[in-house]
């Protein structure tokens, strides 16, 4: 299949619907080693607070998102574009939509989970803006292998966080 020339304003990120599902499994199993099942989706889909998410480009489902929304914080579960649809701004589009979703003195980060061997996952994260903050040992079910810890905070987020954290830090002679 060609390589699809795609720019971030083509891309449409909407809520994810039952019949999404064939393309989300398609885009899941070209994308994980480990990649989750159809139950597993719906069981996830189903919790109160989890959301999913899908990019089209020109109709076609390109890209998906699951996350949790919890009080402080986004957590992302899956995440995943079509191997024919990456470095095209797919990921990024998907990322600045949920980065919409943060507000001062409520969910002020997003957290994910990224596989230790997972080196293009965590540069295209490192991109936009997330820093390891853990590395979780024996994370995964399907292996002993680890996982980086990474969360995003905006930089007002940040500078607002730093300031309510400088009397705390500040050392007198």
């Amino acid at each position: 299949m060609p390589k699809a020339t795609t720019a971030q304003s083509s891309v449409h990120i909407r809520w994810m619907i039952r019949r999404d599902m064939p393309s989300v499994l398609g885009i899941e199993n070209a994308s994980f080693e480990f990649p989750w099942t159809e139950d597993e989706f719906i069981r996830c889909l189903r919790q109160r607070d989890c959301i999913g998410m899908v990019a089209e480009c020109s109709e076609r489902v390109v890209g998906f998102m699951i996350y949790e929304l919890h009080r402080t914080r986004i957590h992302v579960l899956s995440f995943a574009v079509h191997p024919d649809f990456r470095r095209q701004s797919v990921g990024s589009a998907m990322i600045e939509k949920l980065i919409t979703k943060l507000a001062y003195q409520r969910r002020n980060r997003i957290v994910l989970e990224v596989r230790e061997t997972n080196l293009d996952a965590q540069l295209f994260f490192r991109s936009l803006g997330f820093r390891a903050t853990g590395v979780l040992r024996n994370f995964y079910e399907d292996s002993t292998e680890d996982a980086f810890l990474m969360q995003f905070r905006t930089a007002e987020l940040e500078e607002v966080a730093a300031e309510s954290e400088w009397p705390r830090e500040r050392r007198t002679g």
